[in-house]
């Protein structure tokens, strides 16, 4: 059976979200990245290989090397879903903001 991976599970990992954040500035090779954590190589390799089945970055192969490059436009999923919470809870502090300055006033 195959699992399939969407970008939630990509950022649900802290080494994913750090590798995320280094390559969305510039590509960089598996081996750099690799020097980056306390980790073993093959952790590295199935961290990136989660991102690339979720859609956050593409590995070329460039000579000997294989360079990551982040496709952040997935992230947009995350945006969104977290944008609906903000509003409620944006919404929910209005309120409550209001009621206290409503009983404020009523002392």
């Amino acid at each position: 059976m195959e699992t399939r991976r969407d970008v939630f599970q990509a950022i649900a990992d802290p080494t994913r979200r750090a590798i995320i954040g280094m390559i969305a500035k510039e590509p960089v090779n598996v081996n750099t990245i690799a020097e980056q954590f306390d980790v073993s190589r093959q952790a590295i390799s199935l961290h990136l290989k989660i991102l690339a089945e979720c859609g956050l970055l593409n590995m070329k192969q460039q000579g000997r090397e294989r360079i990551c490059e982040a496709k952040l436009e997935k992230l947009n999923e995350i945006n969104e879903w977290v944008s609906q919470y903000k509003q409620f809870w944006e919404s929910k502090l209005d309120a409550l903001g209001k009621f206290l300055n409503n009983n404020k006033r009523s002392k």
